[in-house]
């Protein structure tokens, strides 16, 4: 695996002061949205909640690992630490008097048992029982709703991945330290290029094929500027960025380390499609079909240049235009 990830990046003001202006045209949106109707005067702590879930996620593109790993030196330090993961929990369910001891001890503990079957005894560099055990209870507890007791409210269904995204990176840069997962967020031209040409590769199947099977349909419409770009910014850091740090960044580089690239590249994409069997039906075959082959152009963009950023920009292009025109 090439080691092109984020070692040398050091998360500086520039990414702290882009964070605190995404949360802020979060805010503007969550505070005037449906979602805060019936979180009523608690809106500023769920608001908080979802800062601190969105945080690792943004930082850690920027380094934040590396000072981590760096300042926890021991390893029973780092899997200790893990326990941390509960807090967006407990600031969201305390003001509200839905605090409950099960899922904040789980939400606690989860992590810090993941992190420590990955460290104890260190295991060897590429993907093994013990990746394969830890990635599988990922899946699980997200495929199963096993957290959505934890923010039971409509339009919070992005918690959960989010939580479970934030333990991912943890255990991965920080206690385990796999190389070549590509987490940056610092931007190239060449990234850019090879999303847009990913998409443009895909594009004749996801329309084609999906117009055909007649999964999908197109509505002609003109969204708003302001519209299409809450569109981009929330299914980039909601959806895109956490199933890519999976999919790509971890499984497929993970497996190339047995499989090789080709075999990687396949297997992803086949277990990325069926992750989407329960979208609208029991078994959801079309859109398995459909997101198996978006797949295959995602893991080729994170491939290309073993970057999360440029899967998820193509990921983010698939799914945006598929939401405001042909959904």
């Amino acid at each position: 695996m090439a080691a092109s990830d984020n070692r040398d990046e050091r998360p500086g003001g520039v990414a702290v002061a882009i964070l605190v202006l995404l949360l802020a045209g979060f805010w503007v949106e969550f505070r005037h949205s449906a979602i805060a109707q019936p979180l009523q005067a608690h809106i500023v702590s769920a608001f908080l909640c979802l800062a601190l879930l969105l945080a690792p996620l943004w930082l850690f593109g920027f380094g934040a690992a590396n000072i981590l790993r760096t300042a926890l030196g021991k390893r029973w330090q780092r899997v200790a630490m893990a326990s941390l993961g509960c807090l967006p929990y407990l600031f969201f369910s305390i003001p509200r008097h839905e605090f409950h001891w099960p899922l904040a001890a789980a939400m606690a503990g989860f992590p810090v048992v993941l992190a420590a079957l990955l460290v104890y005894p260190p295991g060897e560099p590429r993907f093994n029982w013990r990746d394969a055990v830890v990635l599988l209870t990922i899946a699980a507890v997200l495929e199963l709703r096993l957290l959505s007791p934890a923010w039971p409210y409509t339009g919070l269904g992005s918690l959960p991945k989010l939580y479970l995204a934030d333990v991912v990176l943890y255990i991965y840069l920080v206690v385990r330290g796999i190389d070549g997962m590509g987490y940056s967020f610092t931007p190239s031209v060449r990234t850019f290029v090879i999303a847009a040409r990913e998409w443009a590769f895909f594009a004749p199947f996801g329309i084609g094929l999906g117009l055909a099977l007649k999964f999908i349909a197109f509505h002609p419409r003109l969204p708003s500027p302001a519209h299409a770009a809450a569109a981009v910014l929330v299914i980039f850091l909601l959806t895109a960025v956490p199933e890519e740090l999976f999919f790509r960044g971890i499984l497929q580089n993970l497996l190339e380390t047995r499989v090789g690239r080709t075999g990687a590249l396949i297997l992803t994409s086949v277990l990325f499609g069926l992750s989407h069997f329960h979208k609208g039906a029991a078994f959801n075959w079309r859109y398995v079909l459909l997101a198996a082959i978006a797949g295959i152009f995602y893991g080729r963009a994170w491939r290309a240049e073993r970057k999360v950023l440029a899967s998820s920009i193509t990921h983010t292009a698939v799914d945006v235009i598929w939401g405001l025109w042909f959904r």
